[in-house]
């Protein structure tokens, strides 16, 4: 058993300081994980990575009812976590301005996490939700690689499934996507 999961076990049944000890063994995976997710924001972006990783784990320190199973079942509970937060923000931010300076998403780019464009996080989770009120799994896929940052192997762990499902998954989601998104 990871040192992650046993503290995870611990904090699930009440050890609080167990938390205090997991969140030294995480914050740096969930920084870099924020930061990733920031630097595909648009410019200007009001939210910085440790702004991002605080406000994650302020929202599941209290999380008494999550009976952590690991490692992989922490950080997807985190990425659904962190992109509720970045909708969030996102749409605060376009209630202000009623959609001033928001460049449109192009799926492609935003999924394929090498390109460095900026794109509009609540267009992307309408499109999301879209795809997991028809394909569920697929979306559960995004969510964990996009944002979770989790590989092939580690989502198939977190959702039970094979990697080469996984896979398949991911490539039939990104053209879904793709899809959806041109024709908005």
């Amino acid at each position: 058993m990871s040192e992650v999961t046993r503290l995870l076990r611990d904090w699930s049944a009440g050890r609080p300081e167990a938390r205090d000890e997991l969140v030294g063994l995480v914050y740096a995976p969930l920084r870099a994980i924020a930061e990733r997710h920031l630097q595909r924001e648009r410019g200007g972006h009001t939210l910085q990575p440790t702004a991002l990783v605080n406000e994650l784990y302020l929202r599941l320190v209290d999380q008494r009812s999550v009976e952590w199973n690991d490692r992989t079942h922490f950080f997807a509970v985190a990425a659904q976590v962190m992109r509720r937060i970045l909708v969030d923000h996102a749409r605060r931010r376009n209630s202000d301005k009623r959609g001033g300076g928001v460049v449109p998403l192009t799926i492609g780019a935003a999924l394929d996490v090498a390109a460095a464009e900026n794109f509009d996080v609540v267009a992307l989770d309408t499109a999301l939700e879209n795809l997991a009120a028809v394909f569920p799994q697929q979306a559960r896929v995004v969510e964990l690689r996009f944002y979770g940052g989790l590989t092939i192997d580690e989502t198939a762990e977190a959702l039970g499934i094979s990697a080469a499902t996984v896979s398949r998954e991911w490539t039939m989601a990104r053209a879904w996507l793709r899809r959806e998104m041109t024709t908005q």
